[in-house]
């Protein structure tokens, strides 16, 4: 192999293995989508609202706890949407004997994701 050919092929090497790289490192910063208000309720490092509760109506929600109250008509166990939310940011407020922690007092769940599981269960 002739000395130019061989400097072609190391230069072309080098250049590929330089856009792998690049690219591996942006899809390695690439954000994450935000979680749902299901996959934040299913999540045993957030929510983990199947821990407690059953949720009947939802053929995802594989549990077999009776922990907690089961998760069924929400909107009419809670018309004011504001007091479910309530109920999932500290449950003490209501209870100071709830063994339901204190999600957004404790800072297990944001504002944000404290709605968006709020929206999931007030569909159940």
């Amino acid at each position: 192999m002739g000395k130019p050919l061989a400097i072609v092929t190391a230069v072309s090497l080098g250049l590929l293995l330089a856009a792998t790289f690049i690219s591996s490192a942006r899809a390695a910063e690439a954000p994450k989508p935000e979680p749902t208000g299901q996959e934040l309720a299913f999540d045993n490092r957030k929510g983990n609202c199947l821990a407690c509760h059953a949720m009947p109506g939802e053929p995802k929600a594989v549990t077999n706890t009776n922990i907690a109250p089961p998760l069924i008509g929400m909107a009419a166990r809670f018309p004011d949407r504001r007091k479910l939310y309530g109920q999932i940011w500290d449950a003490t407020r209501a209870n100071p004997d709830t063994a339901m922690p204190p999600f957004g007092k404790n800072g297990i769940l944001t504002d944000t994701e404290i709605n968006k599981v709020v929206d999931y269960v007030y569909g159940l």
